[in-house]
């Protein structure tokens, strides 16, 4: 007959504690993905990058002529981010990688995909594809930055002067006094 101590042993509970935690991210990943594959894609690649969208953002709907236009800038921006985004997501689903935790593990293992999550939460919570000068901006009311706080606060659509004024340092030429 087993003790109570042979019963409860702190590595048995530790097994017992991955397992509930990697179910529920399993559940909590499925229920992203299914909605994100119900809405119309023109190919897998972009159905991968919608299921992985929706994941990244934490949201189960995504705007679908956004990820279209989204999707299309970046594959421009980066003709492997197609390859890369069906690798992760095969990944995500291979790991069960929480989607908290999936920048720092792909940091931390210094995988080719790290740059993929970066990509995509750049695209749609800022609405800007690329960076530098080859920094294109899609979506600027519509990016998930201002829709998430859509019901408190309202970003303006146009700049508070003539065209380009937003481009120069206002502190330009002051002298400090």
């Amino acid at each position: 007959m087993n003790s109570l101590n042979e019963v409860t042993r702190p590595d048995d509970l530790k097994s017992t504690r991955r397992t509930l935690l990697k179910g529920m991210l399993t559940a909590y990943t499925a229920s992203l993905i299914p909605f994100a594959l119900a809405a119309p894609v023109d190919s897998k690649e972009q159905g991968a990058f919608l299921a992985l969208s929706a994941i990244i953002a934490g949201r189960q709907s995504l705007d679908t002529v956004l990820a279209t236009n989204l999707y299309q800038a970046l594959i421009e921006d980066d003709p492997t981010f197609a390859k890369g985004v069906e690798g992760l997501l095969a990944l995500v689903n291979e790991r069960h990688l929480d989607p908290a935790q999936m920048q720092k593990i792909l940091d931390d293992e210094k995988s080719p995909l790290a740059g993929v999550p970066r990509q995509i939460a750049t695209a749609w919570f800022m609405g800007v594809v690329g960076s530098g000068v080859k920094a294109r901006c899609l979506a600027y009311e519509y990016a998930l930055n201002a829709v998430i706080v859509a019901d408190v606060l309202k970003p303006p659509t146009y700049a508070y002067g003539p065209y380009g004024s937003w481009a120069r340092n206002p502190t330009a030429g002051v002298k400090n006094v």
